[in-house]
């Protein structure tokens, strides 16, 4: 039988997990100045609920049946997003309000159930789906039944160049930017970016438009759209880390302008992290969720160019970019408690958006293995084989070269930042711990000849100043 001493030390720690948990996966709002946005309306929001379903049923003309399901489910997302509101967790994020990571949450929710659905339909139900919603995607065709790909590489014109910078350019560049934001880590986005123009290369067999010039795919892919996208978030990054955050209450601020300038603010972020995906002493459960990480992030990405090439419609299509700011809007919260998941010692478990994304990417790869097996049927399987292993090559050598960089300039960053985050409190410990070795390491040798009671002294001179 255990003692009484450590019953209570576990029954302890027990909380503080849970309490550490709740934190990160549901943040609370901090100095509330503004009561009435942040406080519980259940009985507007009931009767207004109840109000406008009486007005839509009994008010709107229902003879049409396809509109009547389309407003119907338009409706029943609606107050999905109602529910969401008052049961769901506020995620990482406070800003612009928790209300609105909570329906974001809800609408993750929402898709992650109707990928579940979808994979119980057949061929012939989901094109019927299809049509439903957009009539036109039955006369759609895709990119590479009407475009060619990689065709006379060896011209090389400021013409044909300039030509390649276009909507989609600018998105690789914007996406990127994006990106660095929510990663904050030169090397990991290096990588991934590296990595994907690889899988292009590896998977160029199934998706034709996967096949690019190599001018196109080193020099304006990697080095001016992801270079200078990466370059772009990461200088945002380090400005929002200098920056002093100290708000005001709107109700302080007497000028009109003021006020304004207060609103606007609202959008942006309550604080910044200082983010730092490795320490000296990381461990291998560390860097192995590091490397999954990547992976899953590069099935995401082979997902967008999967879907719209086997249920058949453009980049430009509303089904392609809608899922993309999608995905790009739930990205931000799930990296936020992945991160924290790595490098918290006392975050024990994944929090709920983190876990939605991750079923929502593998139920979307089998929703295009299960409706694309004519596609997947001539799949190469050494090139698959190929292409893991230069991802887990590549992925080594980062997480190599940056646990390196850790190891030999990390007493160069000053973790105060990192100290005043209640989230990263042991996180903080274990760097200041890492320092502390890096300098004793470097001591004269006369001081490792001490004595037994040198080393005591310098022990309890420690201690002293703890």
């Amino acid at each position: 039988m255990a003692p009484s001493g450590e019953t209570q030390t576990l029954c302890k720690d027990n909380v503080n997990y849970r309490l550490h948990f709740r934190m990160i996966n549901e943040q609370q709002v901090e100095d509330i100045t503004v009561q009435f946005f942040y406080k519980p309306h259940t009985i507007t929001l009931l009767t207004f609920t109840v109000v406008s379903l009486m007005y839509f049923a009994f008010t709107r003309n229902d003879v049409d049946p396809d509109n009547n399901l389309r407003v119907g489910l338009l409706l029943v997302i609606s107050f999905f997003l109602v529910i969401s509101v008052l049961a769901f967790p506020n995620g990482p994020f406070t800003r612009p309000h928790p209300a609105i990571w909570r329906m974001v949450f809800g609408l993750s929710v929402v898709y992650f159930l109707f990928l579940v659905f979808l994979i119980f339909l057949n061929w012939d139900q989901v094109k019927t789906l299809m049509y439903w919603i957009d009539p036109d995607l039955r006369y759609a065709t895709r990119e590479a039944d009407v475009m060619e790909y990689a065709v006379n590489c060896h011209v090389i014109t400021w013409e044909r160049i300039l030509s390649h910078f276009d909507i989609f350019a600018f998105g690789h560049f914007w996406g990127w930017a994006m990106k660095a934001l929510l990663i904050r880590s030169y090397g990991l986005c290096w990588t991934i970016s590296i990595t994907w123009e690889l899988t292009e290369l590896f998977f160029m067999h199934l998706l034709p438009n996967f096949a690019e010039c190599w001018w196109d795919q080193v020099i304006l892919d990697i080095l001016l759209c992801n270079g200078g996208g990466i370059w772009l978030g990461m200088t945002v990054c380090r400005f929002l880390e200098m920056r002093t955050y100290h708000w005001a209450s709107i109700k302080d601020i007497h000028s009109t302008t003021g006020k304004l300038k207060r609103a606007v603010l609202q959008f942006t972020p309550a604080s910044w992290t200082y983010v730092r995906w490795f320490d000296p002493k990381s461990s291998f459960q560390r860097v192995a969720g590091i490397y999954l990480f990547m992976i899953l992030w590069q099935l995401t990405e082979l997902n967008t160019f999967f879907l719209k090439h086997i249920f058949i419609f453009q980049a430009s299509h509303a089904l392609s970019w809608c899922r993309i700011l999608f995905i790009g809007v739930i990205t931000a919260p799930t990296v936020r408690q992945y991160y924290a998941y790595l490098t918290d010692t006392q975050c024990k478990r994944v929090g709920t958006q983190c876990w939605v994304f991750g079923a929502i990417a593998f139920l979307e790869a089998v929703a295009c293995v299960k409706f694309g097996q004519d596609l997947f049927s001539k799949t190469q399987i050494l090139y698959v084989f190929l292409w893991l292993l230069c991802v887990a090559f590549i992925t080594f050598l980062c997480l190599y070269g940056m646990m390196w960089y850790e190891q030999n300039y990390s007493s160069k960053i000053t973790s105060s930042s990192d100290c005043e985050d209640s989230n990263f409190t042991d996180f903080c410990g274990r760097i200041l711990d890492g320092m502390k070795g890096a300098k004793d390491s470097g001591s004269s040798s006369s001081r490792r000849r001490k004595g037994a009671s040198g080393k005591s002294k310098s022990t309890n001179g420690v201690s002293r100043k703890k």
